[in-house]
């Protein structure tokens, strides 16, 4: 077995193996560094001598690498009793690698990785990486940081959980709904990240958009009652669905009324709506709103013969329950789809007059749009061109750039 099988293994078992660790160690830190010393053990020994039972094999060798570590700072007292335990827990090996069991042990892990006594950033970081088996580097090119950064806020993170006391455990039900909302917003920034990447010069990152999804259905098989992880694991399919139309054999953007929509995903599709019909079970929270958006472009056969309507109104809805710039925005756009440009462009013209985006090229990006086609083409270009300026990927940048030229 070569690296490739090993970190394939890794990927897949990761969350199952770190939660274990800590259960077992009850240290989340010093879980995640014997499964990660495990996995630098099987990238030598592997392709020597391939085991019968690689998830199992990672499991023991990281176990023992945490008694290892254990050993070295606990009184000798404790160590017999760690020495028990460990022979008491060895049999345990097999079934707690066994590939189909999904317990509330990785619910727990992602409840701990998604703590609020850590920083928006240490939470992302330490959820690619101890629930989606990600390394340093994989999430540094991701979110395009330095890798020093990354490991920065991973060891950070730990430290953080430790001083703080946070007990691997599931919180009780009332709390654990409480917290819910942060867990499906880390997943939800590392899905943003893949399907429109903030900077750089690509503008979709699959495979961090496809961990995202991943992610997502791990927590709807563990918490399948409740509505919002259904939306948004329907909201990730069915934005995901669009990608394979999304960009140019160059990597160029594909601009929604310019896609073949035959190239879109329809098993990622008919996935989303299976959880969309889901989330509806009680009424749609934020994602499960966004989530029908999706699903609205998904059933049109071209832009021309989309329900701008319908979206129109589910952006309202969104709206009054979770309001922020960009849902007033997205709205905007909707509207000009819907009644024209004149009245979408009073809804962009309040945003700018509010402040509520200050620094961001999707307010210029818009409004640029809604001028041009007024046939107010040099205000158009400049709006176009004050977002180019602003914009921080490159392939989005290109295609304003463009746009501004055009209207020369």
């Amino acid at each position: 077995m070569g690296t490739a099988d090993v970190e394939a293994v890794w990927r897949i078992e990761s969350a199952r193996i770190v939660a274990a660790l800590t259960r077992f160690t009850g240290d989340f830190g010093l879980a995640e560094d014997a499964a990660q010393e495990a996995v630098a053990e099987a990238l030598v020994s592997w392709p020597l001598a391939s085991p019968a039972n690689p998830a199992g094999w990672l499991m023991a060798t990281a176990r023992r690498r945490a008694i290892d570590a254990i050993r070295r700072r606990t009184a000798l007292q404790d160590r017999y009793a760690l020495l028990a335990a460990d022979l008491a827990v060895d049999s345990a090996v097999d079934e707690e690698a066994d590939p189909d069991k999904i317990d509330d042990d990785v619910l727990a892990l992602m409840f701990v990785s998604c703590h609020p006594v850590l920083s928006p950033e240490a939470r992302v970081a330490l959820t690619l990486r101890v629930v989606g088996g990600l390394s340093s580097e994989e999430i540094a090119r991701a979110f395009l940081v330095p890798v020093p950064t990354v490991q920065a806020r991973i060891t950070r993170g730990k430290k953080t959980i430790a001083a703080a006391g946070v007990p691997f455990e599931l919180p009780p039900a009332a709390e654990r709904r409480e917290r819910l909302g942060g867990v499906l917003s880390v997943l939800y920034v590392i899905f943003t990240e893949g399907s429109t990447a903030t900077s750089g010069d690509r503008l979709l990152r699959p495979d961090v958009a496809y961990e995202a999804i991943r992610l997502a259905r791990t927590l709807a098989a563990l918490q399948p009652d409740e509505p919002e992880v259904h939306g948004l694991l329907a909201l990730c399919e069915l934005t995901a669905a669009r990608f394979p139309a999304r960009t140019g054999p160059d990597g160029s953007p594909v601009l929604l009324d310019e896609q073949d929509r035959r190239r879109w995903d329809f098993s990622a599709i008919r996935r989303g709506l299976v959880a969309l019909a889901k989330a509806s079970t009680r009424g749609l929270g934020p994602y499960g709103l966004q989530a029908a958006i999706a699903a609205t472009h998904a059933s049109a056969p071209s832009v021309e013969a989309t329900d701008w309507d319908r979206i129109v109104v589910l952006y309202e809805a969104l709206g009054r329950v979770a309001p922020s710039p960009v849902v007033e925005l997205n709205r905007a756009v909707a509207v000009a789809m819907a009644s024209g440009p004149a009245q979408a462009l009073t809804i962009v013209d309040e945003l700018i007059a509010s402040d509520r985006l200050p620094g961001s090229h999707l307010i210029p990006t818009v409004r640029g749009e809604l001028l041009a086609r007024l046939g107010r083409r040099p205000e158009a270009r400049a709006e176009l061109e004050l977002a180019a300026r602003l914009c921080a990927n490159q392939r989005e940048r290109s295609v304003l750039l463009r746009k501004a030229a055009a209207l020369s």
